[in-house]
């Protein structure tokens, strides 16, 4: 966690290089939007996880039990699965692991949260904020059990593993964070050239 912080870190602090007036008085150095940023985190990760959830409980109702509908032919379509593991439904006997490990995510996001300085990761780990809330709720309230529960999976693309709508935010999300990482963008908003 402290490893975490520490890349994440924070602009310098205020009052460390504040410019003098001309008088000699201090003038206030601009203060970084960071608030903005973190509203922008939690409404990305708020829509990410309404939408999962919204989709979760169509597909109980409606699809579950019944046959696959196809969206594409035969290249996509939707099937009502319930995945006990992680993705590809590996793991299936993990599924406590896979419990602890979205919920130390969740913590880790918050808590970075109020070092954030830049819009692009604020999305990005918005996203991943949000699909790793959809899937901890399946975990923790669907059958079998509290902390076992199974995921409930329903886009089938052709010879590919079935999915939600939480897995591809938190995918779309580590993908937008390598694609910051390589562009040199920081969470804390600086740019740097390597």
């Amino acid at each position: 966690m402290a490893e975490a912080e520490r890349i994440i870190g924070t602009p310098d602090s205020a009052g460390a290089d504040e410019p003098a007036a001309s008088d000699g008085t201090e003038v206030p150095a601009e203060r970084p939007r960071g608030r903005r940023r973190i509203v922008a985190l939690f409404v990305v990760a708020v829509l990410a996880y309404l939408l999962d959830l919204g989709s979760k409980i169509l597909v109980v109702e409606k699809l579950e039990g019944r046959d696959p509908i196809p969206v594409i032919g035969d290249l996509l379509r939707f099937d009502a699965v319930r995945n006990p593991g992680a993705a590809f439904g590996m793991g299936e006997a993990f599924t406590i692991i896979f419990t602890c490990i979205a919920a130390a995510v969740i913590v880790v996001i918050v808590r970075l949260a109020r070092k954030l300085y830049s819009l692009p990761w604020a999305i990005a780990l918005g996203l991943l904020l949000g699909g790793a809330l959809g899937n901890l709720t399946d975990r923790i309230f669907r059958s079998p059990g509290v902390f076992e529960g199974a995921v409930v999976d329903f886009i089938a693309p052709a010879h590919f593993a079935v999915f939600n709508l939480a897995d591809s935010a938190i995918v779309c999300g580590g993908i937008l964070i390598v694609i910051l990482s390589f562009r040199g963008l920081d969470p804390d908003g600086t740019v740097h050239k390597d």
